[in-house]
């Protein structure tokens, strides 16, 4: 099969690969859409640890079932070869604390499909069928693979709470800065301001129902607070991570208010915690999601309540690397990119 190889820093190459088989209690599929994650540009640019050249990365993706391992039909008869499904890429192990909590994704034993194993970025791609989800009837490929980043986007807004009524800020109007806006609108949130330099990125998120705040023109955390009577918001989501972003949302979240966590651009960034203290801000982290979330983010996909059109770019599996460079340096108007081999 052809896949796109990361063979170092900054390097992709399309080769022939060997067609991977369905162990026992696996599913193979033959990839329909893979979208590029933010994470794996980090890891493109080899700054991220957890993915080690040579790799096929690859996490968000649907596809079609083209053969079962022995033991997939006992697990999951719902599964079929032809049928159409996305796959949570986090393997969990099903018997610890965190799992039996269903909080699968904080799961010590957890591995990540196109990081530990190979991932998306080719023909065909094998997985556990335990987690496989059938896409629902009439949807396709290209809108299934985006369940993975509405899922992020749905722990988001869980982790948020109760945000009826409330005012919201974003920083970061990547995709999952745009889909948390969605996300927290569509849970009652009264203003989401959003925050980005990217004028294009910040339209998009203008577009979806957000207040924009371009950071290169104003002061966005003075403004947040004038617009809020010196309060602040309610909930602020730093979907970048840097530092800078990380101060900005605790200097904009008002007293008792939550700061939800979910940018990796820094590993580790000095925080104003008397701040957070006096104030009594909860920080919380926000990592992946939750079985449920994922299921969640499937059904407002199917729903239509969620989205990133008419800003997503198919490209083929060829030019995977022309497209981490663009999105590295200038996305511009494109919110995801979708690969297809």
């Amino acid at each position: 099969m052809k896949a796109l190889v990361w063979d170092s820093a900054r390097t992709m190459t399309l080769r022939e690969q060997r067609e991977p088989q369905a162990a026992a209690d696996e599913i193979l599929l033959r990839v329909g859409h893979a979208g590029i994650c933010g994470s794996e540009l980090s890891g493109y640019l080899g700054h991220n640890a957890l993915r080690v050249p040579p790799l096929i990365m690859g996490h968000e993706f649907a596809g079609e079932i083209v053969a079962l391992g022995p033991l997939a039909p006992a697990l999951r008869p719902d599964l079929t070869e032809g049928a159409l499904v996305t796959v949570n890429p986090l393997w969990y192990c099903g018997d610890c604390a965190s799992c039996a909590a269903g909080l699968n994704q904080l799961c010590r034993e957890r591995r990540l499909l196109g990081a530990h194993r190979p991932g998306a970025f080719a023909e065909f791609v094998s997985a556990p069928a335990k987690l496989a989800l059938r896409l629902p009837e009439g949807m396709d490929t290209r809108t299934g693979a985006l369940t993975e980043p509405v899922g992020c986007a749905a722990r988001i807004a869980e982790l948020a709470g109760d945000v009826s009524e409330q005012d919201c800020l974003i920083i970061g109007a990547g995709p999952i800065g745009l889909l948390s806006l969605q996300m927290l609108r569509l849970n009652g949130a009264a203003r989401v301001f959003i925050v980005e330099i990217d004028a294009a990125r910040l339209a998009m998120g203008e577009a979806l129902g957000g207040i924009p705040l371009q950071p290169r023109d104003i002061d966005a955390v003075a403004a947040v607070m004038d617009a809020t009577d010196g309060a602040g918001v309610a909930v602020s989501v730093d979907a970048v991570g840097a530092a800078v972003t990380r101060e900005q949302c605790v200097a904009a979240t008002r007293a008792s208010g939550t700061l939800v966590l979910s940018g990796l651009h820094e590993e580790t960034s000095v925080m104003p915690v008397a701040a957070m203290i006096r104030g009594e801000i909860v920080a919380r982290g926000a990592f992946a999601y939750t079985p449920a979330n994922f299921a969640h983010a499937l059904d407002l996909l199917g729903q239509g309540a969620i989205r990133l059109d008419p800003w997503i770019h198919e490209a083929p599996l060829a030019e995977g690397g022309h497209w981490f460079e663009r999105l590295i340096e200038a996305p511009g108007n494109v919110a995801k990119v979708l690969l297809r081999p």
